[in-house]
């Protein structure tokens, strides 16, 4: 078993450690967080034992888990890979493109491995149609919640839709090629509500928006590609996919058929792929813990958790020329 830790332990810290805890690929060491009253509280409510420093705990573990205010990561991350261990790191990567580039420098001058928290990867809805993707070519995504001042000293942009950035881009399988956005501050310093349309470089058009003050939750993200719809609620974990193929000559009396204007007739159907409900942070930790184990890629690289920041920065930068 992998000797794993936690750096912070605030909300999903708290989340990380119980399922680090539960997991039958890690033995969890502790925790250390800078909040030395919070620490003991958490120590004393749930028995795991709170380290008196960052060093500390990274002397302990094989794996060090991230999950500190975007601010710290990149100070946690260099000293979790500098110290030789392997990392896991919340999302988003870091909070700048500098940050992450210099991290993915040391990691490979270390040689240790290291996964981004991207958790609506390992979404169970998302995970039923993974394979139904061909080349879509048209997406609309919404990720809308209520207020919370939990996350707000970052823009909406890296709080939320950074999830639907990441999902998008192990979708699409080409380069971007512009970025345009817009965006607004309601309540916080920074932008809560944000629009942002992401050309590729084959033609595909992503048209996404945020909101941290909205009356109602909502996580959906669409997809259109040839003879094909699929939609993903990640919020209800459901999916819908619609296909569309040549009509036999002779439908079956209740087969839906669609004739375009010049003549060709496609018959609809639908595909209800299995879902199989899991607790996706837990997933995504006993995979990197297969991947460390296994010496294989981790499903969420720092690389892709780095090109979605680089997107997600992309997207800030347009509201600045407003």
């Amino acid at each position: 078993m992998l000797k794993a830790g936690v750096l912070g332990a605030g909300h999903l810290g708290r989340i990380h450690l119980k399922l680090l805890d539960q997991s039958s690929n890690y033995e969890l060491v502790g925790f250390f967080d800078a909040d030395t009253s919070a620490a003991k509280k958490i120590s004393k409510e749930f028995g795991f034992k709170s380290f008196p420093s960052m060093p500390a705990l990274i002397e302990a573990c094989d794996v060090v888990d991230v999950v500190t205010p975007t601010i710290m990561h990149f100070e946690c991350a260099k000293k979790v890979v500098e110290a030789g261990k392997h990392l896991f790191i919340e999302k988003p990567i870091t909070q700048t493109v500098a940050e992450a580039e210099e991290l993915l420098k040391l990691v490979k001058e270390q040689g240790v491995k290291g996964q981004v928290g991207h958790v609506e990867r390992f979404n169970p809805a998302f995970r039923a149609v993974r394979d139904k993707f061909e080349n879509p070519m048209f997406i609309e995504a919404h990720r809308l919640a209520e207020f919370n001042p939990r996350g707000t000293d970052v823009p909406v942009v890296l709080d939320l839709m950074i999830h639907d950035i990441d999902a998008i881009l192990s979708v699409v399988k080409s380069d971007v090629k512009s970025v345009s956005a817009s965006g607004v501050s309601v309540i916080s310093e920074t932008p809560d509500i944000a629009n942002a349309r992401i050309e590729f470089e084959n033609g595909c058009v992503a048209n996404l928006t945020a909101s941290r003050i909205s009356m109602k939750k909502m996580r959906k993200a669409r997809f259109f590609q040839r003879d094909a719809y699929i939609s993903v609620d990640f919020l209800e974990k459901k999916v819908e996919v619609v296909k569309m193929k040549d009509a036999p000559k002779k439908p079956d009396d209740f087969a839906m058929i669609l004739t375009n204007a010049e003549g060709v007739k496609k018959q609809i159907y639908f595909d209800n792929p299995e879902i199989r409900q899991n607790n996706a942070i837990l997933d995504e930790l006993d995979s990197f813990a297969n991947a460390i184990n296994n010496d294989t890629q981790p499903e969420v690289t720092l690389e892709q958790g780095a090109n979605a920041l680089r997107v997600a920065m992309q997207v800030i930068e347009n509201f600045k020329q407003l």
